[in-house]
């Protein structure tokens, strides 16, 4: 009997292709990583820039000198404060690792705040030239919206010169001990 060993001109040629393919998702693995730290970066700055916005609004609000004569235009709609909010922006921008690149309040017939940041923390040193230095930026937008309406008295010698529904609770306003101004008035973020 007599044994015959075949040698194939093939043998070891499975290795290159095994490091090639490898290779090959050890690169699609590190981009997806340096994709994926890039989407956590802006995220931050969007975090940060929403944090931002809302608390200039915020501050807005409870800045805002609350007369009995300006409380009906200011439920309505019909005033728009033009306040100043952009201080307390700077602290939760840094508060959420940004800085707070425009704060500025809105100029398009609604009472709030824009506010643009850019976060302090580059992407990082990735696979992806040009990301070790780059940095993410986000704007966000907060308006100050009214939570009750304004019922004025029929008579101008009634007591209360009229009355609040705020979300169904109905109240007389008492000119001498006015609400105050979050009881009055919503912060919430905004599309745009």
């Amino acid at each position: 009997m007599t044994i015959s060993h075949h040698t194939s001109r093939e043998t070891g040629q499975a290795s290159p292709l095994y490091i090639f393919v490898v290779a090959s998702l050890l690169f699609l693995a590190l981009a997806f990583f340096a994709v994926g730290q890039a989407g956590a970066t802006r995220n931050g700055a969007q975090s940060a820039a929403d944090a931002a916005a809302l608390a200039a609004a915020r501050e807005q609000r409870d800045s805002f000198d609350l007369t009995i004569d300006d409380l009906g235009d200011l439920l309505d709609g019909a005033l728009i404060p033009t306040l100043d909010g952009c201080g307390a922006s700077h602290h939760y921008a840094g508060q959420n690792k940004a800085n707070v690149a425009e704060c500025r309040p809105l100029d398009d017939g609604r009472w709030g705040s824009r506010v643009s940041v850019t976060s302090q923390k580059p992407v990082g040193d990735t696979i992806l030239p040009g990301t070790d230095n780059l940095t993410a930026e986000a704007t966000a937008t907060a308006i100050v919206v009214p939570r009750c309406s304004f019922d004025p008295a029929d008579d101008d010698s009634a007591p209360s010169p009229g009355s609040l529904d705020c979300e169904g609770d109905v109240m007389d306003l008492d000119p001498t001990d006015l609400p105050d101004m979050s009881d009055l008035f919503d912060v919430r973020l905004a599309e745009d």
